[in-house]
C-alpha cells in the first residue's frame, strides 16, 4: 500500500483548493485499507493509553468538512479503540441561549481536553468564521457591542476574528495541547451522490435536511471561506491538513496515520517511572496477594 507522507496533506504554504484533488490513491483495495486502519488504530488507543498515564499533554483533534464530508463516521472508525475515559467528543450545532451570552469562543474553551485526554471537535471554533462568513447576518445574534448592523461586519471584523482565533491555538499548544485540524475535502459531484444515498435509503432519512440543498446553493461561497481560514490558521503549533475524502475508507486511514506518525514524534511521552519504594516492594505486593 502506499506510504502516507504527512507533509503532502498537511498546510505549510498558501493553497487553492480548487487545485487539491478530492480523491487519494493508497494503490490498494478496501478490505487491504480497513486492515491497515485497523492497526493503526490500535497503536493510537495504545497511545492513548501512555499519555493519559503521562499526563502532560492534551490531544485536540478538530474535524470541519462540508455537509456529508464524513465527519460523524471519521470520528467512529478511527478512535473505536480508544478507552473512553481518555477521550470526549463534542458536535457543536447552533449556539444556545446561554452559549450566546458568552463570546464565541467560550463553549470551545469549556469543552478542551484535559491533560492526558484527548478531544475532539465535530465542527469547531472555525464555524465562527465559516458559516458566519456565508451568513453574516449571524452575527448580530451574537450582540457584540461594535456591531450595530451588518455593515459593521467588515473585512476588518474578520481580521480581528482570526487574530483571536490564532492567539486561542497558540495560547492552548503553549499549555501542552497538541493539535491536529483536519479538513475532509470532498467534491461537489460526491456531495450530490451522498445527499441522493440519505434520501434513497430509509435508514438515512433522518441525516436531511432541506436547508442542505440551499446551502449546497453556496457551495463555492463555502469553499472561498474554508481556503481562506486554513491560509490563515495553519500555524507550526496547529497545523492544518486537507484530506482528500471521496472514499471514507481512504481518508479514515489518512487521518489515523498522520495522527499516529506525528504522536510517536513526542518523545517525552511515556509511562511514568515507578518509585524505588514501589519497584523495592513490587515482589511482596505479588507474594501477599497470591498467599490470600
Amino acid at each position: 500500500m502506499k506510504k502516507i507522507v504527512i507533509n503532502d496533506f498537511k498546510v505549510s504554504k498558501s493553497l487553492t483548493l480548487s487545485q487539491i484533488s478530492t480523491n487519494f490513491d493508497l494503490e490498494a483495495n478496501k478490505n487491504e485499507i480497513e486492515k491497515e486502519l485497523e492497526d493503526v488504530r490500535e497503536n493510537l488507543g495504545d497511545f492513548q493509553n501512555t499519555i493519559y498515564a503521562h499526563g502532560k499533554y492534551a490531544v485536540l483533534v478538530c474535524i470541519q468538512g462540508m455537509d456529508t464530508a464524513g465527519k460523524d463516521s471519521m470520528i467512529r472508525e478511527v478512535f473505536k479503540d480508544f478507552n473512553t475515559r481518555g477521550i470526549v467528543v463534542h458536535s457543536f450545532k447552533v449556539p444556545t441561549e446561554i452559549e450566546r451570552k458568552h463570546d464565541y469562543l467560550w463553549r470551545h474553551y469549556i469543552a478542551l481536553p484535559a491533560r492526558g485526554k484527548f478531544g475532539v471537535f465535530n465542527r469547531t471554533h472555525y464555524e465562527n468564521v465559516l458559516v458566519t462568513r456565508v451568513h453574516p447576518n449571524y452575527i448580530l445574534g451574537e450582540f457584540l457591542p461594535d456591531v450595530n448592523s451588518i455593515e459593521d461586519v467588515n473585512d476588518a471584523f474578520w481580521d480581528k476574528r482570526f487574530k483571536q482565533i490564532n492567539d486561542f491555538e497558540k495560547h492552548i499548544a503553549d499549555n501542552g495541547t497538541i493539535i491536529f485540524k483536519f479538513f475532509l475535502h470532498i467534491s461537489k459531484e460526491e456531495q450530490k451522490n451522498r445527499l441522493l444515498r440519505r434520501l434513497h435509503k430509509k435508514e438515512k432519512n433522518w441525516k436531511f435536511s432541506p436547508g442542505d440543498l440551499k446551502e449546497r446553493k453556496l457551495w463555492d461561497d463555502y469553499q472561498d471561506c474554508y481556503q481562506d481560514a486554513i491560509n490563515r490558521t495553519s500555524k507550526p503549533h496547529a497545523p492544518w491538513y486537507v484530506i482528500p475524502s471521496d472514499d471514507k475508507p481512504t481518508a479514515r486511514y489518512i487521518v489515523a496515520k498522520i495522527m499516529y506518525d506525528t504522536l510517536i514524534q513526542y518523545k517525552d511521552i511515556v509511562e511514568p517511572e515507578l518509585e524505588d519504594e514501589f519497584k523495592t516492594n513490587l515482589g511482596l505486593y505479588i507474594k501477599e496477594l497470591e498467599n490470600e
